[in-house]
């Protein structure tokens, strides 16, 4: 695909399925920006982080769902979408933009590591395409993410205007609900699941298990992800794919290896 004119190419991915309610408005939006491209995976991929498929083939098929959309549905995972949009699609010729979600459930705090949707906002980072995770607090299918549209195009332009920091992109959540009160940049919170697994039995009484478990908010700052949300702003956190834990290497060159 070729930049036309000033618009710019704009690759549209997500991990709830190319059907997704979501993945509609987020489209109806960026068409208002650029050209639009979506890849998709042809089924639910909450959860699957940033995995990618190894030893077995990956199905990719242009689909027609949205009148003037470039559209294609994938076997694989989020970032299997990302990964063959850049290689097949764009040939090299990368996106100027990269929107993934909009996810049906928040991917705030440690809920990151998990995202499905985030994952693949962190592949076009590391292809150096600038990047945006979008998740809205609801799960439903009949979702309401019309009070989210005018942030993601706000968003959205200025990543364009300004791109970001090399090796960083944009997490944004949505509360539920009208009357945002704005748009609040944060850290994100220091949380995490309390997690259960519910064994439950089958008709030969072989156990299996069902994964529950509760959020857990540790952290009591009014700078995070989860207090912005709470208190009715969007939550913009910049995150990044360097998992180094920077401020740990001087510890550890104090340490004697008696190898």
């Amino acid at each position: 695909m070729k930049k036309q004119q000033s618009r710019p190419n704009i690759l549209v991915v997500n991990d709830d399925g190319i059907t997704a309610p979501g993945i509609k408005n987020l489209i109806e939006v960026v068409q208002e920006i650029g050209n639009v491209v979506v890849v998709a995976p042809d089924g639910p991929q909450s959860g699957m982080g940033h995995a990618i498929t190894i030893g077995k083939p990956l199905r990719f098929d242009r689909v027609d769902l949205y009148p003037g959309v470039e559209m294609y549905k994938c076997s694989g995972t989020p970032v299997d979408c990302v990964k063959l949009a850049v290689n097949k699609i764009f040939k090299g010729q990368k996106p100027d933009l990269c929107v993934s979600g909009v996810n049906h459930g928040l991917n705030n705090s440690i809920n990151v590591i998990y995202s499905g949707t985030m994952s693949a906002a962190v592949e076009g980072a590391i292809e150096g395409i600038p990047s945006i995770g979008f998740s809205l607090d609801d799960f439903s299918q009949e979702a309401d993410f019309s009070h989210c549209k005018k942030f993601i195009k706000a968003i959205s332009l200025q990543v364009l205007e300004h791109g970001l920091p090399q090796a960083t992109l944009l997490n944004v959540n949505f509360p539920k609900g009208d009357g945002l009160k704005g748009i609040k940049v944060c850290r994100q919170a220091n949380a995490k699941w309390a997690e259960e697994f519910d064994e439950r039995k089958d008709p030969y009484e072989r156990p299996y298990y069902w994964l529950t478990g509760v959020f857990q908010n540790n952290d009591k700052g009014e700078d995070t992800d989860v207090w912005a949300l709470e208190n009715g702003f969007v939550s913009v956190v910049p995150v990044q794919f360097d998992l180094t834990a920077h401020h740990a290497i001087p510890v550890l060159n104090t340490w004697t290896f008696d190898v």
